[in-house]
């Protein structure tokens, strides 16, 4: 049982965010279309998080042209850039599943306000935005070194 909690926490993200049920965030997810990688945004409410360890998930809902679509995000998934908390949540509960029932203002979510909030929505994002530019790093070295693999090769077969 020990070798699987270590290997488990080798796979684990290190600049995994901390965020609550009720927040509101923007999820960059990077999807990878043949040879070519770009980033998609996906913003919405956090409604609910299951599971622990590695595999651990939270489910984002938002609304697109009147239809409520909910998509389930693995926290430690090497897909996930960074996620952004906008504005925190302000619930009493661990599961929103009733906001599917919800329309217009009932569905909303009060903003938590007041105290020290925004300076630790501030420090997240800022640690957010700090793995995700050491994963950039880390995916643009990759690529510069594909290219210049694959450029050595053309050399050497433009040579012969």
């Amino acid at each position: 049982m020990d070798l699987i909690r270590t290997i488990e926490e080798q796979q684990k993200r290190k600049g995994a965010q901390k965020f609550n049920v009720g927040d509101s965030v923007k999820v960059f997810f990077k999807i990878v279309e043949g040879a070519t990688e770009r980033i998609q945004i996906y913003e919405g409410t956090v409604l609910c998080m299951k599971n622990s360890g590695i595999g651990q998930t939270f489910t984002v809902r938002k609304d697109s042209y009147g239809v409520g679509v909910e998509r389930v995000f693995p926290i430690h998934s090497p897909h996930i850039v960074k996620v952004e908390v906008i504005h925190p949540g302000k619930v009493r509960r661990a599961k929103l599943y009733f906001i599917r029932d919800k329309i217009g203002k009932g569905a909303k979510i009060k903003e938590r306000i007041g105290g020290n909030v925004a300076a630790e929505i501030a420090a997240r994002n800022a640690r957010a935005d700090a793995a995700a530019a050491s994963v950039e790093a880390e995916i643009k070295a990759e690529a510069k070194a594909e290219n210049a693999a694959a450029a050595a090769e053309n050399k050497g077969k433009k040579k012969k």
